[in-house]
């Protein structure tokens, strides 16, 4: 039998195992059973034994059978304002794709930085970072992917010893996939997994303040540039050969960027409603800069503040994209067609993690693990976050980073509870450790996409992978502590 079949059993025959042979809560049936049903997704999502959007469908056929909760507000849960900010930064990244804005970004980076060996590594590593902040990572190395393949070319055709080229190559490649992850970390859109905390932190806290876009970069911004440079250090010295001498003319990169021609007007209309929702995204909220506030723009509505989100200025950006004429097509900047790209799969992803949290709290789960958190009382938090860390990092080295953090922010809600912490002071750190998985190919969409390209040795990953994940960690702990 095929090992993925004997997963497929696996996953319900250990829910099976829980339901029937378990007794969490006497008298409450439904905690057992909603364990029984996370305990059932969790294996599949870990193992791949099926498209984790499929196992995304599990709650709205189990939780109304099992009595959890009925199929409305299952199905309901599937559907939450932070899927609309999710789609529009889909929707702007493929906008920048169209009109080759992201190649217009990299080659003015790269005639920066220069043509160094390490500082061509350092110049894509800065464009797949920058762009990665504001749309989703996956969509990050695919715009660029291309760009750096032109580049490995161009290396190719100026280095003769093979070893060498293969070496730098795989660096390129690693480096665009690690900086794309990264990148992702410092915004509340470069990731999904961002907009996942953000969408379980305010159902569960709905009239809670403290978390926009500025709050988030005050935590996300230092950890992911300062892991950003560690990376590039650490990708230096595993890839960049003091031997490899390349004498790529200095105009390479300005003539290829001339061949772009003057930034045309669908360029300019795209890059500026692409700055016009930043700034919004930013000012929505009053920022305090200590001796005065600088209101926000959702306090222009007076007693209905609390109805504006981020994922308007989201869905703005995106009207405008489809209703703006372009001047080179008979069309407008992006159409229905660009549209059809977008990943259903995360969208389901999503749902089922606003279904788990609807699960456990209507089950009674969520306050069955609270009760059970009192072992972790004694434990230093430094210690704590670390583990925490360490604990995250590997399982989305195997899972899914999206998968994962859905499952950790299930057992962090009671935890922080039961420990009187902040849930700040758990989420935050979870979050952006969920980000952490870079040794494996499967661990990240980046890492599956240039590990594609058959450019790229599993063993060469790994172990650059395991420093990454090792530095990123601490990183996490540290920022952890100061917050």
């Amino acid at each position: 039998m095929k090992r993925i079949n004997i997963h497929l059993f696996i996953g319900p025959l250990l829910g099976l195992t829980v339901w029937l042979f378990a007794d969490l809560a006497p008298g409450k049936p439904q905690v057992t059973a909603m364990a029984a049903v996370t305990v059932w997704m969790a294996w599949w999502w870990m193992s791949e034994a099926v498209h984790m959007a499929v196992t995304a469908l599990l709650p709205i056929l189990l939780l109304p059978l099992l009595g959890i909760a009925s199929a409305k507000t299952v199905a309901q849960s599937y559907m939450d304002d932070i899927i609309f900010l999710f789609i529009g930064g889909f929707l702007i990244a493929f906008a920048f794709e169209r009109w080759n804005l992201h190649k217009r970004i990299a080659l003015k980076i790269l005639m920066a930085v220069g043509t160094k060996p390490d500082r061509i590594l350092l110049g894509v590593m800065l464009t797949a970072y920058f762009i990665s902040m504001w749309v989703s990572n996956t969509a990050t190395v695919m715009m660029l992917i291309t760009a750096v393949f032109a580049i490995i070319h161009q290396i190719e055709e100026h280095v003769s010893d093979e070893k060498l080229r293969r070496k730098f190559a795989t660096g390129l490649l690693i480096g665009l996939a690690y900086s794309a992850s990264i990148g992702g970390m410092a915004t509340l859109v470069g990731t999904p997994t961002n907009m996942i905390f953000l969408a379980h932190y305010t159902k569960e806290y709905p009239m809670a303040t403290d978390i926009n876009f500025l709050t988030w970069m005050k935590f996300g911004l230092p950890v992911s540039m300062l892991l950003l440079i560690a990376t590039w250090f650490i990708l230096r010295a595993f890839f960049v050969s003091k031997k490899i001498n390349i004498t790529i003319d200095k105009t390479y990169f300005n003539d290829s960027y001339r061949l772009l021609g003057k930034m045309g007007y669908e360029e300019k209309v795209v890059f500026g409603i692409f700055l016009m929702t930043v700034v919004l995204w930013f000012t929505r909220s009053t920022i305090d800069f200590g001796g005065f506030k600088m209101h926000g723009w959702e306090n222009l509505f007076t007693q209905k503040a609390l109805w504006i989100q981020d994922c308007l200025p989201a869905i703005l950006a995106a009207l405008m994209l489809f209703l703006w004429p372009a001047r080179k097509e008979k069309s407008t900047l992006i159409t229905w067609k660009d549209a059809e790209k977008l990943p259903l799969d995360i969208i389901l992803v999503f749902g089922s993690g606003f279904a788990l949290s609807a699960g456990f709290k209507e089950s009674g789960l969520k306050e069955w693990l609270e009760g059970n958190m009192t072992a972790l009382e004694g434990l230093p938090y430094p210690l704590l976050i670390l583990c925490l860390a360490v604990i995250i990092t590997l399982i989305s080295e195997f899972a899914s980073n999206v998968t994962c953090i859905q499952l950790v922010l299930q057992i962090l809600s009671p935890m922080h509870r039961a420990l009187g912490m902040h849930p700040l002071s758990l989420y935050l750190p979870a979050t952006l450790a969920s980000s952490l998985g870079f040794m494996l190919p499967v661990a990240t969409a980046p890492n599956t996409i240039v590990f594609s390209s058959k450019r790229i040795r599993t063993r060469d990953m790994y172990l650059a992978g395991f420093f990454v994940d090792l530095v990123g960690i601490l990183l996490v702990t540290g920022a952890a502590m100061l917050l």
